[in-house]
């Protein structure tokens, strides 16, 4: 038997950590991108090894709404889902602390500390919602 995990969160504090998990990551996707418009910079190429976390994360729970699964995962969907969007939050504070200390994009950095703060802190949250599930 494999080992499945079982979201304990109730429905309320599941939208109240979705939301701002979510607004936290596609913070971080625009801005990243826009990061770009001026160019290759050590800046720009650090804030896509977040981005493609948070992307495999998203990817990941897209595709379990997809497959019609529930609040019991496999554990490797969650930790790709939520580990990965965690994890890229969590990079994502320092490499927007250092474009904002090499003053690099403007005002982007700001911007995607804030992204990056509520993605890592909301997407760790659902992820600790997950407990493994017992027998029943």
């Amino acid at each position: 038997m494999r080992d499945l995990y079982e979201m304990r969160l109730s429905d309320a504090q599941w939208w109240a950590c979705d939301i701002p998990g979510n607004i936290g990551w596609i913070v971080w996707l625009v801005c990243a991108a826009l990061c770009w418009k001026d160019g290759v910079t050590l800046f720009s190429v650090l804030a896509v090894l977040p981005a493609l976390l948070m992307l495999l994360g998203v990817a990941e729970l897209i595709s379990e709404r997809i497959a019609g699964l529930g609040r019991v995962l496999p554990k490797a969907r969650v930790l790709r889902g939520f580990g990965a969007l965690t994890l890229g939050g969590i990079m994502g504070i320092p490499v927007a602390v250092y474009g904002w200390m090499a003053k690099s994009g403007g005002h982007l950095p700001k911007w995607m500390l804030a992204g990056a703060g509520l993605c890592a802190l909301f997407a760790g949250l659902c992820w600790k919602g997950y407990r493994r599930k017992t027998e029943q």
